[in-house]
């Protein structure tokens, strides 16, 4: 069975031209789904992603339609391939039935694979760089040196270690980690 998917953002927008081109693409079923882009959450889209079965081809008019980024898109796909159906997408030409469609999804799922890698790199170096010019990674501190001076000081005179970390507004834990 060929099923088409058709997405439209807002309620203002309107699905005819996706549900035109995937009639005329020769889908047998058309679900429609207004919502986000960005969202994370599609149930029209997750229904026929668990329904979908051997030999179904899955259509959507654009690419854009189906993922949220090219990571997302592969992942989909990805999906698709493992319940053994198909995956078509009209204006790309991309339709993993044939040869040269599958070729083409492989390459998108290098290229973003490549693509996370040299973020992961960037991120890494960057961070490097951070650390060796003396920036502190990661959450603030909660307590500056001189606060932690004056506790240690506080402490030393006797004032209880729950009351000193109550007056700088900070768990004990918090001010005891802090003072090792």
């Amino acid at each position: 069975m060929k099923i088409g998917y058709a997405r439209i953002s807002t309620a203002d927008q309107n699905a005819d031209l996706q549900k035109d081109a995937l009639k005329k693409g020769g889908c047998d079923k058309i679900i429609t789904e207004q919502i986000s882009g960005a969202s994370t959450k599609r149930p029209k889209l997750e229904k026929l992603l668990n329904k979908l079965q051997a030999s179904d081809t899955l259509t959507v008019w654009r690419l854009d339609r189906l993922g949220r980024s090219l990571p997302h898109l592969i992942e989909v796909i990805r999906d698709i391939e493992g319940k053994g159906a198909h995956f078509q997408s009209l204006t790309e030409g991309i339709d993993t039935t044939t040869a040269q469609g599958r070729l083409t999804f492989h390459l998108m799922g290098a290229l973003a694979e490549f693509e996370r890698s040299l973020i992961v790199e960037r991120t890494r170096a960057g961070l490097e760089a951070a650390r060796k010019r003396g920036v502190h990674i990661g959450r603030p501190k909660s307590l500056t040196a001189a606060q932690v001076k004056h506790a240690i000081k506080l402490i030393g005179a006797g004032e209880r270690p729950a009351a000193v970390a109550r007056s700088l507004s900070v768990n004990r834990s918090t001010l005891y980690r802090a003072m090792k």
